[in-house]
């Protein structure tokens, strides 16, 4: 009798020991989704701030290229 009690509390203990594994499991791949969620939040907001930033840039150029054009053009027909 005493060898069955043992045994008995030998397969609760090994379930309940089970049963924080597949816990701390689930509660472990949560955490890496919620981490690789932010990460991916972050790196669209990075290169969306990058993207602005090239666009700003290229407009600026793009204004200074056409202005000197435009009065060389003028200089030239008026000259």
């Amino acid at each position: 009798m005493k060898m069955r009690q043992s045994l008995a509390d030998w397969e609760r203990a090994f379930v309940q020991e089970i049963s924080r594994d597949r816990h701390l499991r689930a509660s472990l791949q949560r955490t890496a989704e919620q981490r690789t969620r932010k990460r991916r939040t972050e790196r669209r907001h990075k290169r969306g701030s990058l993207r602005f930033a090239l666009l700003v840039l290229t407009l600026v150029m793009t204004v200074a290229v056409v202005t000197v054009v435009m009065f060389r053009t003028l200089y030239l027909l008026l000259g």
